[in-house]
């Protein structure tokens, strides 16, 4: 079974800065960032990062270098990205919200990294790098002395744009990284499939580290409009509500669980600001429909809700699903649509072959913004990139380790993981569909799932509960929940928590769950 995406030329070099300096000379006057209070123009974003490439280049540090980033949401950052680009070289987000050890360990992972962009109020977390670490601020004077005209770097789609962490099946984290063309071929179907303009101003709300903040960062700065940065390093639903209400934004793009707390926000005020938007693209996580539901149907609302998959491995987006066709008597989980432009979206069996309509299988992905692999890969993980022969041609596809299928209207419906299940007393199951049953029954809020091992051996599972109002009760939830599924199912525990932890990335933190667990 494969899904199509539509078919559209792209430039012969589709190089996502390019874009950017034929906005700066279009309209050099226009707003590039708000932060802090402050603001950038497009000529002025343009020079600054050109004095920056010049800065790289002439260190060595070019085309085909990679440059780590360690700044919180700043101009400088906007000015570090782009300057890397300009230079050839390929950006690393260490995001500074992440704990000290865990940058330490993420340090090591990055093979020939050229040096490291930081603050004097980041640069202790990367001082543990064996590379030299410079601060935007400190270069002032040296900068002030560099060309402000666009490098003549030679730059091709294939070129390395940027470098995302990713998880790895023995849990050691992985350096994806994505190709020019790729990036350039999700910010072009955004803006014409979108219709994303200079009026699209965006506020990125997501952490540095995750995959789709590349895309929120670089989307407006593509299209011409204006890019708002929070001054905060992690996540405020207050500060970005009060930011969407006072700068005339038009889009946001998050994960899921980010838009439960902005849904949430706004409808304890009983505001419209988030309403008002022309879209929220979200995803990077099952979504829980049921907590947006009420206020995606209330009168008024004229937000566009974009239901997104991808994976970090193939430039953050693959397909896409306005959620405002879905209906939940009609889908037990709510579809994430059809194929970005130049992309397919293969389901595929254990023999890699295609699985019939509305079969499951391994959900693949090929085109235009498959990535260029692991950075120094070796092993399981970059085997997840291969190979496929399709109507006689070859054809790169990335395994994503994701269980799909079409459902009857074309849309893609991703189940969950196919390494994901647990075997519970001689039966698989996948906590996913656990999570969705709970989710539906009154009083429950959220809900997340997770496993745990009896000094035994023996998996079972364990529900962490939200309540909508008073906590819950076992000896309630559990008979509902047997009204819709087999007992094998049913979870062995029901634990009542105020909330779900989030990741830096703003996604449910299973590991933070798993650790409650201990000594219980």
């Amino acid at each position: 079974m494969i899904l199509q995406g539509k078919r559209v030329a792209l430039p012969a070099t589709p190089v996502v800065h390019k874009r950017f300096e034929a906005h700066a000379a279009a309209t050099p006057d226009a707003v590039a960032v708000f932060c802090a209070g402050q603001q950038v123009t497009y000529a002025e974003l343009n020079a600054r990062a050109n004095r920056f490439a010049h800065f790289l280049t002439a260190r060595g540090h070019g085309r085909g270098a990679k440059v780590g980033v360690c700044l919180d949401y700043s101009t400088d950052m906007v000015v570090a990205i782009l300057g890397t680009l300009k230079a050839g070289a390929a950006y690393v987000p260490f995001d500074p919200s992440y704990p000290a050890a865990r940058l330490r360990l993420l340090l090591g992972q990055v093979p020939g990294l050229a040096l490291i962009v930081a603050s004097p109020a980041t640069a202790r977390l990367v001082e543990s790098a064996a590379v030299e670490i410079v601060g935007v601020e400190q270069l002032t004077d040296h900068l002030a002395g560099l060309p402000v005209t666009d490098p003549e770097t030679a730059v091709t789609g294939d070129d390395v744009c940027y470098a995302v962490f990713t998880s790895g099946s023995t849990g050691t984290p992985k350096v994806t990284a994505v190709r020019h063309e790729g990036w350039y071929n999700l910010l072009n179907w955004l803006a014409l499939e979108y219709r994303l303009g200079r009026g699209s101003h965006n506020l990125v709300v997501s952490a540095f580290g995750f995959d789709l903040s590349q895309r929120s960062l670089m989307a407006p700065l593509f299209c011409g409009a204006t890019q708002h940065l929070m001054a905060s390093r992690n996540f405020d639903a207050a500060m970005a509500y009060r930011m969407l209400r006072e700068h005339g934004i038009r889009t946001v793009h998050c994960a899921s669980s980010t838009l439960y707390l902005l849904v949430d926000w706004e409808t304890a005020r009983g505001g419209e600001v988030l309403s008002r938007l022309d879209y929220v693209l979200f995803g990077g996580e099952p979504l829980k429909v049921e907590r947006i539901v009420d206020w995606a149907r209330r009168e008024g609302n004229t937000c566009t809700l974009l239901h997104q998959y991808g994976v970090a491995e193939c430039t953050d987006v693959a397909t896409s699903y306005d959620l405002a066709e879905y209906r939940p008597g009609e889908h037990d989980t709510a579809p994430v649509g059809r194929p970005a432009y130049n992309t397919e979206i293969h389901l595929l069996d254990e023999r890699m072959r295609g699985v019939g309509a509305g079969e499951y299988g391994e959900v693949c992905i090929s085109g235009a913004g498959v990535g260029a692999g692991y950075l120094g890969g070796t092993g399981p993980d970059s085997e997840r990139f291969t190979t496929v022969v399709i109507d006689g041609a070859p054809r790169r596809l990335y395994r994503t380790g994701d269980r799909g299928r079409v459902n009857e209207a074309g849309d893609l419906v991703v189940a969950g993981r196919m390494d994901a299940q647990v075997k519970v007393r001689g039966m698989r199951i996948d906590p996913s569909d656990v999570e969705r049953a709970l989710g539906r029954l009154a009083g429950v809020r959220e809900a997340a799932v997770v496993a745990r091992y009896t000094e035994a051996g023996e998996a079972e599972l364990v529900a962490f509960l939200v309540p909508a109002g008073a906590d819950l009760a076992e000896d309630d939830v559990r008979p509902r929940l047997l009204e819709t599924l087999p007992r094998s199912m049913v979870p062995a525990r029901f634990l009542n928590i105020p909330r779900l932890p989030l990741s830096p990335h703003g996604k449910a933190d299973r590991a933070a769950l798993v650790d409650r667990l201990k000594g219980l």
